[in-house]
């Protein structure tokens, strides 16, 4: 069966803890998620491991992919005492090869890069999905960024199909004008003329994060903000639907 339509999600899961008390909300973000049906999940703040959180959902990403994400891949980037914390790809289709590149611009904030190859059926070519949460200030951002181009070019295909997900922190929107690949489209850019506002997730103000794909036409964009989304996190879920050029 080939696969022409995909449905896409990225959230920052504020690493399971709701944005109000120190309450677990992995449930009701697990409700979320499935919701959407969404084929690919790309998560950012996903607790890995916690001592004080060892006897409740410890290996976040493995409880919310569940039974309905059979392949999930995570990479470790903030590492402390306690435990650890990255980001995390869910996928309904084999994950054949993965790899989380370090791209900490500074000692003071662990980031990194998970990308994954996935092997979607009846296509020719493995997609190429990248997630990232990027720094908090502009010239460590910059310079991930520039990691992020450099991995491209490097190790995708040009006529690869790829997505690039996640928190990036980009206030300013500059973004697009480093990555600049002329076949890159940033989804809510195409349907709305600007990146979605997806911070804070009540109601959203801030431009932060982002989906970036390329070999895809965009059919349907999606912020998910309000009350109930504001509860389950600081940041609104993104999603997408995508068709292949």
């Amino acid at each position: 069966m080939s696969h022409q339509t995909l449905r896409i999600t990225t959230f920052n899961i504020h690493k399971g803890i709701g944005s109000f008390n120190s309450q677990s909300v992995l449930h009701e973000q697990r409700e979320l998620i499935r919701r959407e049906h969404s084929d690919i999940v790309f998560l950012q703040e996903v607790r890995g491991d916690h001592i004080r959180h060892q006897p409740t959902h410890a290996i976040q990403h493995e409880f919310l992919a569940d039974n309905v994400w059979p392949e999930f891949a995570y990479g470790r980037n903030a590492v402390y005492p306690d435990g650890h914390h990255g980001n995390a790809i869910l996928s309904k289709f084999p994950i054949t090869q993965w790899t989380n590149e370090d791209i900490s611009a500074h000692p003071a904030e662990q980031r990194g890069m998970l990308h994954c190859e996935v092997a979607v059926p009846g296509w020719d070519q493995p997609l190429h999905c990248l997630c990232v949460h990027l720094g908090l200030f502009s010239r460590w951002r910059k310079r991930q960024l520039l990691a992020v181009r450099q991995r491209i070019e490097n190790l995708v295909p040009n006529d690869a199909p790829l997505i690039i997900a996640g928190d990036f922190n980009d206030w300013r929107s500059k973004a697009g004008s480093i990555l600049h690949d002329g076949h890159l489209k940033e989804v809510f850019e195409h349907t709305s003329g600007r990146p979605a506002k997806s911070f804070p997730a009540l109601l959203p103000m801030f431009r932060l994060d982002r989906i970036y794909t390329r070999g895809f036409n965009i059919q349907q964009t999606q912020v998910h903000h309000g009350k109930a989304g504001a509860k389950i996190s600081d940041h609104a879920a993104l999603s997408a639907i995508l068709t292949r050029t």
